[in-house]
């Protein structure tokens, strides 16, 4: 089982622009979301074995996000019922389908103690962190302590998702990461993550090649329609973008992120000696099934994750 942690939150989509917006009244709808959420049903939806850690509100959003995840197949029984609210995330989007969001945090999410941790990690291949979460306290904390007991059992896959409106210090955000980086397998960040961390005149390479010298077997970034690029001990391999007309790209990168982990389970490749043994052919297969599986949550509305019978019939095409 790949096990993930983190958010699992409502969507709020606005659209400010309507005409009802110049009446004072916004249209909005509720879609559930979060990267710990959208990523946990993904890899399920990729047809591999996923389950959530973390809080989920008893109140009526908190027991739809528990429902959903069930129906999705998501393996819910780590997951800690807190007496905290949902949080909420409203989501604007431009013109090109870019979206901004405002969070209305500090609430079940955060909710995760030592002492909802398993102490019996077998059976857990892999295990998922990131996003805001890491910040958050107590969860931030308990993330910590979990991956530096778990990085010797199993695979720990990063994925950073930087929100700067979400991170008051960015000091600290870095003293975070950086420790759960070193016990990391897999690091997987988007050109925006890196520009948000480290400047937009950060070089890519040289960030990547700390993280495989700090131990990491495999790193990738992401770069929306210009595609992805892997950087590993065998080299670095680039695969393009897909051509498709974009709705938005909410949950674009936790399909990546999703497929890259089903397609590593799947294929009996989700051990670090497995990751580190990949070659140049394997890399470029593997990020051509992530990168078409992000463009199909692309082309439709919301985190609307694809299963693993759309990815295979688009590669089909590709």
């Amino acid at each position: 089982m790949i096990l993930v942690s983190g958010e699992a939150l409502i969507d709020l989509f606005v659209d400010t622009r309507d005409p009802e917006a110049e009446r004072g009244r916004v249209p909005a709808t509720a879609v559930v979301g979060g990267a710990a959420f959208n990523l946990a049903f993904g890899i399920s939806r990729q047809g591999a074995r996923s389950g959530f850690l973390g809080g989920l509100s008893e109140d009526g959003f908190g027991r739809m996000l528990a429902s959903r995840l069930e129906a999705e197949g998501v393996d819910i029984s780590l997951a800690k019922t807190s007496r905290r609210p949902t949080p909420l995330a409203v989501v604007a989007t431009d013109p090109e389908g870019i979206p901004s969001y405002t969070f209305h945090a500090d609430v079940a999410e955060s909710d995760l103690t030592a002492e909802d941790v398993p102490l019996d990690l077998s059976g857990i291949a892999a295990i998922a962190v990131g996003s805001f979460p890491l910040i958050l306290e107590p969860i931030g904390t308990t993330l910590v302590g979990l991956v530096r007991r778990a990085a010797s059992q199993c695979v720990i896959s990063v994925d950073p998702n930087l929100r700067l409106s979400l991170v008051p210090d960015l000091r600290h955000w870095h003293t975070r990461f950086d420790g759960i980086v070193r016990h990391a397998s897999i690091v997987k960040v988007s050109t925006e993550d890196i520009d948000a961390a480290y400047g937009r005149d950060a070089d890519e390479g040289k960030i990547a090649q700390r993280w495989l010298d700090g131990g990491a077997q495999l790193v990738v970034t992401t770069d929306g329609p210009h595609g992805a690029t892997a950087y590993h001990r065998c080299g670095r391999v680039k695969v393009p973008g897909r051509a498709i007309k974009v709705v938005d790209t909410v949950g674009a990168g936790d399909t990546f992120h999703a497929a890259m982990l089903a397609c590593l389970a799947r294929t009996n490749r989700l051990t670090r000696e497995a990751i580190a043994g990949l070659d140049g052919e394997g890399l470029r297969i593997l990020l051509t099934e992530c990168a078409v599986a992000a463009g199909i949550t692309c082309s439709r509305r919301g985190a609307d994750l694809p299963t693993l019978e759309e990815v295979r019939a688009a590669l089909r095409e590709v």
